[in-house]
């Protein structure tokens, strides 16, 4: 497996809609890989595309190995997934969340409250760990849904759009966990619409109508078109595109 995540031409239409046009890309284990894009963009849907959630109308990928049209089953469990909304169950304490996805995931009992212990002090949820999650600060749900995605150690996680809704001071410690992951070999494939973000990303690419637009470094994007920053960087390529892209 030379590549995390391999992408060649895939694509996804709802009818006549086409939601992800002929999208093809590589993710390096252990890179921070971002897809930037104005809601709407098509990055979800490639997000769950490559989670093994949505089947492909056309094109090919890989991920951690396996096939996404053939081997959608095998991918669920060897990658993390935290989606843009928050996913766990509101009337569990994180405590019995985190239970209950690593039970999931087919870890011991023994194995699994090393693990939450592991993962409280790290994501600093101390204080959180034993509430009911539904009434927590937004924040704090998000590192919770974080230690569920990453529970059972996988190699590839999947964040779609996770730091919606966060305060910027919230946001930088949040990513600032996402960089300790990444040093541990982890492969971070990340969705925002968060320009301060999309620059913590070694790599990204730029969504638009379903398509990718461009893709590289975040500064060498921002020299290569001569402008200030990344968001005008980013305003410029989209409104440079036609409206039916």
């Amino acid at each position: 497996m030379d590549y995390a995540v391999t992408v060649d031409q895939l694509s996804k239409t709802f009818g006549t809609f086409t939601a992800v046009d002929h999208i093809s890309l590589t993710v390096d284990y252990g890179e921070i890989f971002g897809f930037l894009g104005a809601n709407g963009a098509g990055k979800t849907t490639a997000i769950r595309m490559l989670c093994g959630l949505l089947r492909p109308t056309s094109g090919t990928g890989t991920v951690n190995g396996f096939d996404v049209n053939r081997q959608y089953e095998k991918i669920k469990p060897s990658i993390g997934y935290m989606s843009q909304k928050f996913s766990l169950y509101g009337d569990l304490t994180g405590r019995e969340n985190l239970r209950f996805y690593g039970a999931v995931y087919g870890l011991s009992n023994s194995r699994l409250k090393d693990r939450i212990a592991e993962l409280t002090a790290m994501l600093e949820l101390t204080e959180f760990i034993d509430r009911l999650t539904g009434p927590l600060p937004v924040g704090w749900r998000q590192r919770i849904a974080l230690a569920a995605a990453i529970i059972h150690r996988p190699r590839i996680i999947f964040l779609d759009e996770p730091t919606g809704g966060v305060d910027p001071v919230f946001r930088r410690r949040f990513w600032e966990i996402l960089y300790s992951l990444a040093d541990e070999g982890v492969t971070l494939f990340v969705t925002t619409h968060y320009m301060d973000e999309a620059e913590f990303c070694r790599r990204i690419s730029i969504m638009h109508q379903g398509k990718i637009v461009v893709m590289g470094p975040p500064r060498q994007l921002v020299a290569a078109h001569g402008l200030p920053n990344l968001q005008e960087t980013f305003i410029h390529l989209i409104a440079e595109r036609p409206v039916d892209g």
